[in-house]
């Protein structure tokens, strides 16, 4: 515990301290190790020791990857970078994306730089013409023409933070593949290494188990998907439909290479290696001479399952599995007996000096937490095993049951402080998924690599499984979830949690149920009465605004498509509604824009309550499949003592079809001592006819959200006299293609002292009507792997 408290103490840290420090740490900290152990005392300087050890080690590592990281300077430069294709490409209708280990990058003047050693590239096939030149290969060789750019995701509380994920995975930077000025395939190295030889065996068992289900219908083709992703590890080509089926019936574990699949084939392993060794003396051969069965099968199931971990793409959750039964092989090979939360503890030192950031992952905390409630609920007195077959199953069955219970309450307070909810149709469906995917489904399709027939025969118990699963997903209840708690509240349910699980006194149990109820009920904190709150949401170049008052809520724009498969609606804007137990009141679309109502139809498939108005064309597809109101000039109504009126456009304005950014909807939010403006994408003509509509008073706001993103097509010096806001959100993407927002535009507010907000910067932001400042999620949750803009 003291090791992990130093490493997490390290990972909460804005910036890295020097290297210097992390280095002296390590060697003070094993030097006061070694006395203490020397002379068997001095416990609590042990302790100190152990948590300066891990906060070392975690910083050392930090810096090695921080080394890794994109120059600042070569962004957005156009390189010649020569490399070789790695792990496993993602190949789709739409080009391909992929992993590049660089060998050598040249700036247009032929002078070398130096680039982070593995890229995440993406190339497009409308690029190409011809053959699939994008459906590039492990190991090929290639000289491509990119302009990089540094890790940059969404940050929005409670949301991904893709910019850990990268710093996981090692990738130091990001690009498009500009084909038209240039993609050359290089001859390659005589021989493969074992890692490229390894992807490339990935690649072809994946196209196979593809090519095999291609033909069938869309239950088929999922069954071949399903199969790819516990053989290889590759999720990729998972329809986002069926993934929501696996969360609503919680049994998305099994569906990626966890430390249950890695666990199972390690016992599977071990028993084979066993019997295998037996059989060997029963011939006669001396290997139990050598050697016994029991550590001989601890040995070979770690070996097996390692190399099982390995082909399925080496990820983390695989990863800290196989450290955890290398810890208890070698515990059995050199005859000692920990107790059980010695190995746990050691298992989860090993993962973590390996990957620190381990420790901020779900699973880690999943994974430990269930096999410690395991060991500590399990019956430790042996019983007589029956003579009866009949009542052995029973047995089995009855203790898988008790054991899917203790988990189920151990570790549901632990859902919902990480997810914000838990399937209550998860303990029948893991039930029947969990023996039947482990033990049947994969074993038939790993030994499909031999013999192809049997990945038809697990891809048909799949199709099999499937109704029923979406049976189960259906039912309203099947999901229950709550507004994220803070971590104090999620310990005291963990705690509860564990004295309901435990062999204790009615009353203590009793104890336990009560401290559930903190976390199985939380509510987020909501405004006062006569109080708003703003948070513009980052959805990249798009918008998303909600405004919350004291029992409503009110979205401005629902952000913009994300690729052609999933929008912001899906990907943020829903989860942070849930994590914050959110129901919208209304809906209001500033115009027609794909990038302010690209995520809408996604987002009404979890607020289906929520009542929709804007400015949409009569002709618009929308319009056909919901009901819209017009957004027109005029339209107040208040809630909870908070005034929301609708500025422009008007009926005639609309009339004389004029639609698109001249007509966006303006929206007035004012509780009589703060205003906040939102512009959607109004430009110059929309705020000269509110100069000429409207009395000055009428306009003035302390927030204004800037028009059209920041384009020097919007928010005027007439404009900005007349609104005198005290701060301008901007929102916007990253190194857009637009250049928003334009250099006018941020030149004429910093002329008229108005503090300037931009989404690239600051990530979500949020401003209260009874708080004078405005937070910054890229300030508040600011960690040294985060980008960070001048």
């Amino acid at each position: 515990m003291a090791w992990l408290a130093g490493i997490w103490l390290q990972l909460q840290q804005a910036s890295l301290s020097a290297l210097l420090h992390y280095q002296l740490a390590v060697l003070l900290a094993l030097g006061i190790i070694g006395l203490c152990l020397k002379q068997r005392r001095a416990l609590s300087a042990l302790w100190l020791a152990l948590a300066c050890l891990g906060w070392g080690v975690a910083g050392w590592q930090a810096h090695g990857m921080q080394a890794q990281q994109l120059d600042p300077e070569l962004e957005g430069q156009t390189l010649l970078v020569t490399g070789v294709v790695q792990g496993l490409p993602q190949w789709s209708a739409d080009g391909s994306r992929f992993e590049f280990l660089v060998e050598q990058a040249l700036l247009p003047d032929g002078r070398a730089v130096r680039l982070p050693d593995r890229l995440s590239l993406g190339w497009s096939q409308e690029a190409v013409a011809g053959q699939c030149q994008a459906c590039v290969q492990p190991g090929e060789r290639w000289q491509l023409s990119l302009q990089l750019r540094r890790p940059h995701g969404y940050r929005n509380p409670f949301g991904f933070d893709l910019e850990r994920w990268m710093w996981e995975q090692g990738l130091g930077a990001t690009a498009q593949v500009r084909a038209q000025e240039g993609a050359m395939r290089l001859p390659d190295a005589g021989w493969l290494s074992p890692q490229h030889a390894l992807d490339r065996a990935r690649l072809h068992v994946r196209e196979q188990i593809r090519t095999r289900w291609s033909a069938g219908d869309a239950e088929g083709q999922r069954a071949g998907n399903l199969l790819v992703a516990l053989v290889v590890g590759d999720q990729a080509a998972i329809a986002q439909d069926d993934w929501t089926v696996f969360r609503l019936t919680g049994i998305a574990h099994l569906v990626s290479i966890s430390g249950l699949h890695v666990t199972m084939f390690a016992w599977l392993a071990a028993a084979l290696v066993g019997w295998g060794w037996r059989w060997t003396a029963r011939r006669g051969w001396p290997c139990c001479l050598w050697l016994p069965a029991q550590h001989a099968a601890a040995i070979g199931a770690c070996l097996l399952a390692a190399g099982y971990a390995w082909f399925s793409g080496w990820g983390v959750p695989a990863q800290r599995t196989v450290w955890m039964l290398a810890v208890v092989a070698l515990l059995r090979c050199s005859g000692r007996q920990w107790p059980w939360h010695a190995v746990l503890g050691a298992a989860a030192v090993l993962v973590t000096a390996l990957h620190p950031l381990a420790l901020l992952q779900p699973g880690f905390w999943l994974s430990f937490v269930a096999v410690g409630v395991l060991f500590l609920t399990g019956d430790s007195a042996k019983s007589e095993t029956p003579d009866n077959w009949w009542a052995r199953l029973l047995a089995a069955v009855l203790a898988f049951g008790q054991q899917q219970l203790v988990v189920v309450l151990a570790l549901t307070p632990l859902a919902l402080l990480m997810f914000g909810q838990v399937s209550v149709v998860g303990i029948l469906a893991n039930a029947v998924a969990v023996p039947l995917v482990t033990v049947l489904v994969t074993p038939l399709a790993m030994l499909g690599m031999l013999w192809a027939p049997l990945w038809t025969l697990a891809g048909v118990i799949l199709e099999w499984c499937w109704p029923g699963l979406v049976w189960m997903a259906a039912y309203p209840w099947a999901v229950y979830g709550t507004a994220m708690a803070p971590v104090w509240v999620g310990a005291i349910g963990i705690a509860g949690g564990a004295l309901l699980c435990l062999r204790l006194p009615l009353w203590w149990r009793a104890l336990g149920a009560v401290c559930l109820v903190p976390v199985l009920g939380w509510q987020a904190p909501a405004p006062p009465a006569g109080g708003f709150s703003l948070q513009a949401v980052d959805v990249g170049q798009g918008g998303a605004v909600l405004l919350r008052t004291a029992r409503h809520s009110l979205l401005f724009d629902t952000g913009p498509a994300i690729g052609r498969h999933t929008d912001a609606g899906e990907r943020i804007l829903a989860p942070l509604l849930a994590a914050q137990g959110l129901q919208l009141d209304r809906i209001v679309l500033s115009h027609s824009d794909t990038d302010h109502v690209g995520g809408l139809l996604s987002l009404l498939a979890s607020q289906p309550q929520a009542r929709v108005s804007g400015v949409i064309e009569p002709d618009h597809p929308l319009q056909a499949q919901l009901t819209i109101q017009p957004c027109l000039a005029g339209q107040r109504w208040d809630w909870d003592g908070v005034q929301f009126e609708v500025l422009y456009p008007s009926a005639q304005d609309l009339a004389a079809g004029d639609w698109g950014n001249s007509t966006s909807c303006v929206l007035r939010v004012s509780n009589g001592q703060q205003t906040a403006m939102l512009m959607g994408d109004a430009e110059f003509v929309s705020e000269e006819r509110l100069l000429q509509r409207y009395p000055p008073a009428q306009l003035r706001a302390d927030v204004l959200l800037a028009g059209h993103h920041g384009s020097n097509s919007s928010t005027s010096t007439a404009w900005l006299q007349a609104v005198q806001p005290h701060w301008t959100l901007i929102q916007h993407g990253y190194r857009n293609r637009y250049g928003h927002p334009h250099a006018e535009v941020l030149q004429r507010l910093q002329q008229q002292g108005s503090s300037v907000v931009r989404s690239d910067v600051c990530g979500a932001a949020s401003w209260n009507s009874w708080q004078a400042e405005v937070d910054c999620e890229r300030v508040k949750e600011a960690h040294f792997w985060s980008h960070r803009l001048p």
